[in-house]
């Protein structure tokens, strides 16, 4: 059966990564969180003093982009690939508040974004992938089989955001997350390289109201069709 590329593309936790880990596991698609590769690159900012709580040296940033290797090792336990940041794993740091405060300001580097749409491209060279993020219908694979928009309101998808970092043992409050969320829909959606938008032939899903299992269901039911189209 002939295989497609599958892009999934949304607001910040809309659960994007959650439904594309699944999809690709069903269909036995390679999964590229493109989110996780900006988190990468914004935590070796903050571990390098490039990013302060007052300051943001983009130069220092760009001028060291060379010497950011991101790569993804599929972990058996987990079932999923992690996140490895110059051969460290670094799944779990890249998941923190502080690296969400300022992961959106670093997507806006068009720098950084050339370097890394380039890999997101070159993952995806042999289809068979599932890839999520914010550009990736429109920049990344403009000709993906299938397109998908995740959307939901800012206040479910911050009290998502809130019970899982809670869950996690981060010591975080509910108004900081819902202003964080507030905060980054409106850098994704105005910045001037590659912002936030929904490709003109992608589906909208609304999930607010969905359970993980009504949302990938109707996922996999679409991709099921995608994929008989093309292979008919």
């Amino acid at each position: 059966m002939q295989k497609i590329t599958i892009a999934i593309d949304g607001y910040s936790s809309t659960g994007k990564s959650t439904v594309a880990k699944q999809l690709a596991k069903a269909l036995g698609y390679v999964y590229v969180d493109s989110g996780a590769m900006y988190r990468a690159v914004t935590l070796f900012a903050m571990q390098n003093g490039f990013i302060q709580r007052s300051s943001f040296d983009k130069e220092s940033l760009i001028s060291r982009l060379d010497h950011i290797d991101i790569t993804f090792k599929f972990n058996k336990e987990l079932g999923f690939a992690e996140v490895y940041l110059n051969g460290k794993n670094v799944e779990k740091d890249i998941r923190t508040l502080e690296v969400s405060q300022f992961v959106s300001q670093v997507a806006t580097i068009s720098e950084v974004r050339e370097q890394l749409v380039k890999q997101q491209q070159n993952f995806g060279k042999n289809k068979g992938v599932v890839m999520d993020g914010r550009d990736i219908g429109t920049v990344v694979f403009p000709n993906a089989e299938l397109k998908l928009f995740m959307t939901a309101s800012a206040e479910k998808r911050a009290q998502r955001r809130y019970e899982e970092l809670l869950e996690r043992g981060d010591d975080i409050s509910y108004n900081d997350v819902l202003k964080n969320v507030q905060s980054r829909d409106h850098i994704d959606s105005t910045r001037e390289d590659s912002p936030l938008t929904m490709a003109e032939d992608a589906i909208k899903i609304d999930n607010s109201n969905l359970t993980l299992k009504e949302q990938f269901d109707l996922v996999f039911k679409l991709s099921e069709e995608k994929i008989k189209e093309f292979t008919a």
